[in-house]
């Protein structure tokens, strides 16, 4: 199992069917138009096939405080953060530290993912690795934390996204 958490308004419900639509085919050609989303109230479950299957759970951001309620069974967490929200950043790492932190999860693989990149106003990586101290959390982190750049909106860097879901459910679902 897979767990996609977030504040909400990151991104996570696009991201997720961008990711089963792309898993869906081979891999390669147009996402189309960005499906419509609603905030999520509650949980959805989404089946993306990376050479096996992988059950992506998402949380609505509105229920992060009982997010705890669903780590069991944790192999992999996506935590999505929106790079064009300056304000919404200091929210997120607390709820990331809040993950990092939690034992359940202490053997669970973690991408962090910087969404919305393809918005004029969006802060680099580097600048926001910088204000949350990222550095200084993954030193601290029992877990594997790995981030990527990504746009959930034109498709940028969602294949990098699947195939480090396939490293990680290679041997266990």
């Amino acid at each position: 199992m897979c767990l996609l958490l977030g504040a909400a308004g990151v991104g996570k419900t696009l991201l997720v069917k961008r990711l089963q639509k792309l898993s869906s085919g081979d891999g390669k050609g147009d996402l189309g138009d960005p499906p419509p989303t609603r905030p999520t109230v509650g949980t959805n479950l989404t089946d993306i096939v990376a050479h096996r299957k992988i059950t992506i759970r998402e949380l609505g951001g509105c229920m992060s405080p009982i997010w705890s309620s669903y780590y069991g069974n944790c192999h992999s967490l996506l935590f999505v953060m929106d790079a064009s929200n300056p304000t919404q950043l200091s929210a997120s790492c607390v709820l990331l530290l809040g993950l990092l932190s939690a034992e359940e999860l202490a053997k669970a693989s973690v991408l962090i993912l910087f969404n919305k990149i393809d918005l004029p106003c969006y802060m680099t990586v580097e600048e926001m690795k910088s204000l949350i101290r990222l550095p200084d959390i993954m030193a601290c982190a029992k877990q594997k934390v790995t981030t990527a750049e990504i746009s959930a909106r034109d498709g940028t860097g969602l294949a990098a996204v699947l195939l480090w879901l396939q490293e990680q459910h290679k041997s266990s679902g």
